[in-house]
């Protein structure tokens, strides 16, 4: 249990725009995805280079290219989630087939008078987040109810105008107004406003709550990277990167009463919400790798923010009611309010930015890659996550929208915090196979000690290299842990399920060099 320092503002704004706090995570909180070699050694490819992912985690690498190379990346994902929500433990899983890693292509070419020098330039595809997954949880809550949000939207509502003034206000068609049209929310004697399972709660009984958290989609990137080669002893490179979002969710909440009343005017209700985030923005990274010795490579590289210059929400939700005695069965959609249609929010994003050291010692570094033996190789990032910001699209936004922005964002500052993620990997060559192993860990992004959350990855794969073909497969396997808000009040202390998600994941890069 927590007070979710929400200010005022924000609850009564997110019936109008769908953002709210976590979705900051969305852009910031995820491992680095790469090639199967490169997932098999923890993603820690910072000071290595020679691989294609480079373009998304430190463009000097592009710099080893001295030839060309074509590189796919089709993976399966499968989820297993173990909930625990006021103490009851659940269990749910799903699992999908995806073009997880890059597909792109490089092209290298050396100096004709100074072998030594190259240059490489480099399209490449990846996905960077995979939100496909489905987390269920459920329990009885004797403290609190989902409705009671949609009470205190009333309440904040009345204070400006009537019942018919909320119910014709499309800023309340995702809480309040459907609230009032299923007498989920009523007002009594006194102007008196009460959610109906707050009856449950004061006669001493319990509330069954359930969730159900169905995401697709995925955040996906295009990069154009380029990078030069000074006497093989310094590597320098930049690039452009363009992220695409692409996000769905189905949201199905359910509350029902515990008691054996039939006449307490209160049984159940279902409120399913459908929300969708399209969007596109601009980045850039730039890095350099510094060989001191044969045997050691040194990074560096800096990721800056994303500007997601258009990002674009959709809404709808459905509520069905079952009051018992007082009005029966009522149901109705959102877009009874919004005039038919879902609706809509746009608005810019500013994702955190990154900056990332990484060293490798390479055993044998020599010309002949058939007599080099392997390397071990580290990554260290540091993420800012409370950096992220949202800004309103509209070139003369209302004075509303710009202080929902404002509060929203130091919301933002107040949840999260800066992280460090660290990664570790090696690979040893037994002349054309390879084999690797890996370790990451993300730390935790949330200020609140009570939050706790990580991402633990742990990794190994095998690959073939022989005349220009290539072939590398990985398993990773994820341990995550995160919370998550079903609802937020401002009166009480806020609920939440603990979440620990094993992921699975099968990778497979196959390229040719030319």
């Amino acid at each position: 249990m927590k007070k979710y320092l929400l200010l005022p503002i924000l609850l009564i704004a997110s019936t109008i725009y769908a953002q709210v706090p976590e979705n900051v995570l969305r852009y910031s909180f995820f491992p680095q995805n790469g090639t199967a070699r490169n997932l098999a050694i923890g993603g820690a490819m910072g000071s290595l280079g020679g691989d294609i992912n480079a373009n998304f985690v430190n463009p000097a690498g592009l710099g080893n290219y001295k030839t060309g190379e074509f590189v796919i990346t089709p993976g399966f994902y499968f989820n297993n989630n173990n909930t625990n929500f006021r103490d009851t433990k659940l269990k749910s899983n799903k699992s999908n087939f995806t073009l997880t890693g890059p597909i792109g292509i490089v092209y290298g070419a050396s100096n004709r008078y100074k072998p030594n020098n190259s240059q490489a330039i480099s399209l490449a595809v990846t996905q960077t987040a995979n939100y496909n997954n489905r987390i269920q949880y459920s329990g009885y809550n004797n403290y609190s109810s989902y409705s009671e949000q949609f009470a205190e939207q009333v309440i904040q509502g009345l204070n400006k105008g009537s019942v018919e003034d909320v119910l014709n206000d499309p800023q309340y068609a995702y809480g309040a107004s459907p609230a009032l049209y299923t007498y989920l929310v009523d007002t009594f004697s006194g102007n008196n406003v009460k959610a109906m399972p707050e009856f449950v709660l004061a006669s001493g009984k319990a509330l069954f709550q359930q969730n159900t958290i169905e995401t697709k989609g995925g955040l996906y990137e295009i990069a154009l990277g380029y990078a030069m080669n000074k006497n093989d002893k310094l590597m320098i490179g930049g690039g452009i990167g363009i992220p695409i979002v692409n996000y769905h969710s189905t949201t199905t909440f359910r509350e029902s009463d515990t008691s054996a009343d039939v006449n307490n005017n209160f049984s159940y209700f279902n409120y399913i919400d459908n929300f969708s985030t399209k969007g596109v923005g601009l980045n850039a990274k730039f890095g350099i790798i510094f060989k001191p010795t044969e045997y050691i490579r040194l990074g560096f590289a800096v990721h800056s923010p994303s500007y997601m210059f258009t990002v674009k929400d959709k809404r709808n939700i459905d509520l069905e009611v079952n009051s018992e005695n007082y009005k029966g069965v009522r149901n109705v959609s959102s877009n009874v309010f919004t005039k038919g249609s879902p609706g809509e929010s746009n608005y810019s994003l500013l994702t955190p930015w990154k900056v990332m050291v990484s060293g490798s010692y390479v055993f044998r570094e020599i010309e002949n890659v058939k007599k080099q033996k392997g390397f071990v190789t580290a990554d260290i990032e540091y993420v800012r996550h409370s950096a992220s910001s949202f800004y309103s699209a509209n070139q003369n936004p209302e004075a509303g929208e710009k202080d929902y922005y404002k509060s929203l964002n130091q919301v933002i500052r107040d949840q999260y915090k800066g992280a460090f993620n660290f990664r570790v990997g090696g690979e040893l060559k037994f002349n054309v196979i390879m084999a690797r192993l890996g370790f990451a860990y993300y730390t935790n992004p949330y200020k609140e000690a009570v939050l706790k959350a990580n991402k633990m990855l742990l990794s190994g794969g095998l690959g073939y290299r022989n005349k220009g073909f290539f072939i590398d497969l990985t398993y990773v396997h994820a341990f995550t842990k995160d919370v998550n808000f079903p609802y937020r009040l401002q009166d009480k202390d806020n609920t939440f399920a603990n979440i620990k998600n094993q992921r699975g994941n099968i990778v497979a890069s196959v390229g040719f060099k030319f």
